[in-house]
């Protein structure tokens, strides 16, 4: 398996490059944003085309591979990407370009029809044969990829809707935080919710952190302020509100200008797209500088996602899709929301 690593301007240009040097069997491993505002790419071929079945040995140049991503994954990878459009096994296969068949995909997802229509424009014109690279170049224009610096941070402030999934990401971000080398303290402002202290003091007792309250702005920014000067990186579960309410809006952009607090807004998967969308675009306007969305592992469809994922408004921090504390915080790549619009089994989305 030959592997190569591509810096280009922009995702265009990164797989007109992986074409040119690798040809159009060569299949994108990962890309990421690089720190000067490009793309960088990792592409892979397989160089015994006939040795791709279930059947395929480990490449004999495996020691060349450590440190990267599992080489068995990449061999399934590129089988699959390799299948033709319909396959005896009903997995999709690698799929030319065609505008009516993506949007009849963006549909079962329920994305709406104006960012369907642009991510079709923008991927008919980028000129790319493959339907899920022609896409994710698409993707790309929009996607502000904005993860979490732990190291840096001197606060967190979690907002978003009731039920949205605030308290267990919170717990989240406080376990990645202390992989991090933090020492963390979980502060809870919901005074007045049935068993939202109580949760997140469970929470704080299971990962050996402290757990206060903070009943009033002023209290929260004494709170974090004491955190600072202790060198604790303070971390605020929030009540929910809906911040398409101007008045309830308003009322969060003043807590989220408390000095050293960076907010970030959570907005379900599970939810209708065009909502998440909204509510992403209201979260910002709230004070919301990066977005995250939870429980992508419950959602078939991945509108509300997408939505949230490409809001112009405010930088996508990643996505979470596990219950569990340790599950983490995922940050995807154009070329993975691309799969998971495009290379989604047709019974798991009806």
């Amino acid at each position: 398996m030959q592997l190569q690593t591509f810096l280009a301007d922009d995702m265009k240009a990164a797989l007109s490059e992986v074409r040119a040097a690798m040809g159009e069997d060569a299949v994108i491993i990962s890309s990421q944003k690089t720190k000067g505002g490009g793309v960088m790419i990792r592409a892979a071929v397989d160089e015994a085309d006939n040795d791709v079945g279930e059947d395929a040995q480990e490449p004999a140049n495996e020691d060349a591979d450590a440190g990267q991503p599992n080489s068995r994954f990449r061999q399934a990878l590129i089988r699959r990407l390799r299948e033709p459009a319909s396959d005896t096994t009903g997995r999709p296969g690698r799929l030319r370009f065609d505008r009516a068949q993506l949007l009849t995909l963006f549909a079962r997802h329920r994305l709406p029809d104006g960012l369907a229509h642009l991510l079709a424009e923008r991927a008919a014109g980028a000129k790319i044969a493959d339907m899920t690279l022609a896409l994710a170049a698409a993707i790309d224009a929009s996607l502000k990829p904005a993860p979490i610096d732990f190291t840096k941070a001197k606060a967190l402030m979690l907002i978003g809707l009731n039920g949205a999934g605030k308290t267990a990401t919170v717990a989240k971000l406080a376990a990645l935080a202390q992989l991090a080398g933090r020492i963390v303290m979980l502060i809870g402002t919901d005074t007045v919710g049935a068993g939202a202290l109580a949760r997140l003091e469970a929470f704080a007792e299971h990962l050996g952190a402290e757990s206060v309250t903070a009943a009033t702005a002023t209290s929260l920014a004494e709170r974090i302020r004491d955190c600072i000067v202790a060198g604790t990186l303070p971390i605020v579960d929030t009540a929910g509100f809906d911040p398409r309410q101007h008045k309830s809006a308003i009322a969060m952009r003043a807590v989220a200008a408390i000095e050293n607090l960076e907010t970030v807004g959570v907005v379900s998967a599970t939810g209708d797209a065009e909502e998440a969308g909204e509510i992403a675009a209201g979260l910002a306007d709230a004070g919301a500088r990066r977005l995250i969305v939870t429980r992508a592992d419950l959602s078939r469809r991945v509108g509300a996602l997408i939505c949230t994922a490409l809001c112009e408004k405010g930088p996508f921090a990643g996505l979470t899709r596990s219950p569990f504390v340790a599950g983490g915080l995922e940050v995807p790549s154009a070329l993975q929301l691309a799969r998971l619009l495009i290379e989604t089994d047709e019974e798991s989305v009806q």
